[in-house]
């Protein structure tokens, strides 16, 4: 069944704001949160190819010293994981939700995910990891591959909660745009929230064309919509039109329209995704 949030959940500053987004996300579906925290190999097992530094003639007191620090290491990963989340399973609580699950594993994180994808509504991950303090211009490693090899919808969190109502769809005619407002006309989620479709770009007929017909799919689905062009390059118009009018969250295709750009996820899904400090939703 397909139902679950999965929450991926670790040390970094964006960790809090994937519980409230994914509290919020489970009391307008009902749908239950699983909390997850994978560990990768390394961390895992303690283990590190230190025979490098111990050469011939060491003392074979000094490599069980080594691994000794490897099995403290590897206890203590896993207790900080157990902390972090029950620390998560706590915010969403107190955010009123119950139904939660949290699982932490060892491995690869997108193949932990993939496991998990037959049971999984949507993905919920932070737009950095624990390194975002040293590296602002860029997005997580994980996140990149999660957007990569997921099917479902990936809720990439921003770095702080704030209610949603207004929510820009970025409209450019491709499958994935067509399949992203597919899935907000079937969603609870976007019940009686105020969906804006938008391109960017040259008023296209084809492209303008098929944002009408959007606009009546969602309309029929009873959702207040609205459809409109702004000039300009997708990539900096659509994010200063999310920041300028006040847009609490961005729905967009994870690829972009040609198959060049899908292998790099998508140029504008990545600009939007770096410049937007609003939750963005990608759905393939």
């Amino acid at each position: 069944m397909s139902n679950k949030i999965i929450a991926l959940v670790d040390g970094s500053d964006y960790a809090a704001s994937v519980c409230d987004h994914a509290a919020w996300f489970s009391q307008r579906t009902g749908a239950p949160v699983e909390l997850l925290h994978v560990l990768g190999r390394r961390e895992a097992d303690g283990k590190q190819d230190l025979s490098g530094a111990v050469g011939l003639g060491a003392r074979s007191k000094l490599l069980e010293e080594l691994a000794t620090l490897d099995a403290q290491r590897s206890r203590l990963m896993n207790e900080r994981g157990r902390a972090i989340l029950d620390d998560a399973r706590a915010i969403l609580e107190k955010d009123g939700v119950t139904a939660i699950t949290q699982q932490l594993r060892q491995g690869d994180l997108v193949e932990a995910v993939a496991e998990k994808e037959a049971e999984t509504r949507v993905v919920l991950i932070g737009k950095r990891g624990e390194a975002a303090d040293f590296a602002k211009g860029h997005l997580g490693s994980n996140l990149e591959r999660i957007i990569r090899a997921s099917r479902k919808p990936v809720f990439v969190a921003s770095r702080a909660f704030r209610t949603i109502r207004r929510v820009l769809v970025a409209w450019d005619g491709g499958a994935s745009a067509r399949n992203a407002v597919a899935h907000i006309s079937k969603s609870e989620l976007f019940a009686g929230l105020e969906i804006h479709l938008v391109t960017a770009g040259a008023d296209r007929v084809e492209t303008l064309k098929g944002m009408s017909e959007a606009q009546r799919l969602l309309e029929d689905a009873g959702l207040s919509t609205q459809a409109r062009t702004v000039t300009g390059d997708p990539e900096t118009a659509l994010g200063e039109l999310v920041e300028t009018e006040g847009y609490d969250m961005v729905v967009m295709g994870a690829h972009g329209h040609s198959r060049v750009r899908s292998l790099i996820i998508g140029s504008t899904t990545t600009a939007m995704i770096r410049a937007c400090k609003v939750p963005v939703v990608l759905v393939r």
